[in-house]
């Protein structure tokens, strides 16, 4: 299946049925249909062809999620491009991926005039909301763009790329294929419960995991109620208003939902199905949502390269037969998914028994086509057959994956992919640090909270606020340390190699070297990065 068939599965059970929802404005089935039509011709007659990559770079919106799908009809790849990135991110997203055309909000017309004299294949701007600087306003474009039928046959099955950091800051890009997200959609809807046409509500960046989650729901018919920001009031009236029957919400927000002064008064009984995923879990604050919400909570496990299905725990999962709340099973990502084989591999390719711990390595059709020009990545990710994730865990008797850490150092803070190494790359910057490393530590709002431990330079002094100032003003917020720690030697092996596991020892609750770290965390349940 094509990007497009989802939407017009949904517009074959009823064309005139709500299919985007903002506010007080829906877009129908039909309309959508025809905005895609538009946009496709658009492309076409910009000199977008077939296999160009198109970039969106927008706030959760109906119409920019519209013209994903016109996207796909031209035969064009949909590049999705996080708004809360910085510049030079972007940038570098942009020119690996070899970005056509990119259709961005007005709100974004400081980072895109910053970044454009560096990306001069990017040849096409459409703002959707108003003329800006050297871009044509999407009602420009589209002004004298018949709405009929269009389709361009793609050279291959790429439907998108999506960026992601490496542990040497180095961005790649993962190519999904309509057979990939075919798969995911599959998986999500033979794995969860589904009764009657689903209303979606989408809180979470439809550039991560709240947009792919939209193409199941429109194979449904079902509405998706779009949310432009986070605002967790605005977020329980909607549920209430539109009776939606799925959401997803990442533990940061699930958190600050149990704590909602709203939630006890609110009315929930719609929910089939709240998906959380994109960062660890803490076990007991999942088993009180399951309490304050209802039995409707769904675990996801997934990555970019092997799109939210790896594995999968559907609400009934969280408990035994008896009822009761199956505590046992709640600091794992569930079981694999049906149509994923997952084992655990160690450092030599053998793989390991149950309860045994090793990397994670996955075979489906689920799993990505490669690295996009980067043909040593997709080698060594696809080592001895098998996808590798990069994530150390076991599986258990009862085939239930439990995700115990990180290999090369990744940290999922707020759902974010986090590389350490880049954030060790800017600190190194700065005058007055000699040495650091960063790291993950447990966090119960955050999953994990970034870290720093440093090395002074002799004679020099650096106050930990003017420090994560340095390193916002270059990397943004979610990267930001949120904790930094100076200390007089960094401990090495003795080839000099800083020893990571040794700093995060003695930075855990209870250790002697704590002292001044966040408060302990609850045991996590790790889900999708």
């Amino acid at each position: 299946m094509r990007l497009t068939d989802y939407l017009d599965k949904g517009a074959s059970l009823g064309p005139s049925a709500p299919c985007l929802t903002m506010g007080d404005s829906t877009l129908s089935y039909g309309q959508v249909q025809e905005l895609s039509w538009q946009v496709a011709r658009a492309l076409d007659g910009s000199g977008v062809r077939p296999g160009d990559k198109v970039a969106i770079l927008s706030a959760n919106d109906p119409v920019a999620f519209s013209c994903v799908f016109g996207i796909a009809r031209a035969g064009a790849v949909w590049c999705p491009v996080n708004p809360r990135s910085e510049a030079a991110e972007n940038r570098d997203l942009l020119d690996l991926f070899d970005c056509a055309c990119l259709i961005f909000q007005s709100a974004f017309e400081p980072l895109v005039t910053q970044i454009l004299p560096d990306l001069p294949k990017l040849t096409t701007l459409v703002c959707l909301d108003r003329a800006s600087g050297p871009a044509v306003s999407f009602a420009t474009w589209l002004a004298d763009v018949p709405a009929g039928p269009f389709s361009a046959d793609p050279p291959d099955d790429t439907a998108m790329i999506v960026g992601t950091g490496g542990t040497t800051g180095r961005p790649k890009g993962v190519m999904l294929t309509g057979r990939n997200l075919e798969t995911m959609s599959a998986l999500t809807l033979m794995g969860y419960p589904f009764a009657g046409r689903p209303r979606y509500l989408a809180l979470a960046p439809l550039t991560h995991a709240a947009g792919v989650l939209c193409f199941p729901i429109l194979a449904l018919g079902g509405e998706i109620v779009v949310m432009p920001k986070p605002d967790l009031t605005g977020y329980l009236v909607l549920i209430e208003r539109h009776r939606i029957t799925h959401t997803f919400l990442p533990p940061t927000l699930i958190y600050m939902l149990l704590g909602h002064e709203n939630l006890g008064g609110a009315d929930l009984s719609s929910l089939q199905c709240l998906w959380y995923g994109a960062a660890p879990m803490s076990a007991a604050r999942l088993e009180e949502a399951i309490e304050k919400i209802g039995p409707v909570m769904a675990q996801l496990f997934g990555q970019s390269e092997a799109p939210m299905m790896i594995s999968m725990m559907a609400p009934a999962d969280h408990f035994r037969p008896d009822g009761s709340i199956a505590r046992e099973r709640l600091a794992s990502a569930g079981r694999p998914a049906p149509l994923v084989t997952v084992a655990i591999m160690d450092d030599e390719g053998r793989l390991l028994p149950p309860g045994d711990r090793g990397e994670i390595v996955v075979r489906s059709s689920l799993v990505m086509a490669g690295y996009y020009k980067n043909p040593a990545a997709t080698a060594e990710a696809s080592q001895h057959g098998w996808h590798h994730t990069g994530d150390i865990g076991y599986l258990d008797a009862d085939n239930f994956l439990f995700i115990v850490d990180r290999a090369k150092d990744m940290i999922i803070t707020g759902g974010f992919n986090v590389y350490s190494a880049e954030i060790e790359q800017v600190l190194m910057q700065h005058p007055a640090v000699r040495d650091c490393a960063v790291i993950g530590l447990p966090d119960d709002k955050w999953g994990e909270r970034v870290t720093a431990v440093l090395e002074i330079q002799p004679g020099q002094d650096a106050a930990p606020d003017a420090l994560k100032a340095f390193v916002k003003g270059r990397l943004g917020s979610v990267k930001t340390p949120k904790q930094i720690e100076i200390w007089p030697d960094l401990p090495r092996s003795k080839l000099g190699k800083v020893l990571k596991g040794e700093i995060k020892a003695q930075l855990l609750p209870g250790s002697a070297g704590s002292a001044g770290s966040a408060a302990p965390a609850a045991p996590a349940a790790p889900a999708a990065p």
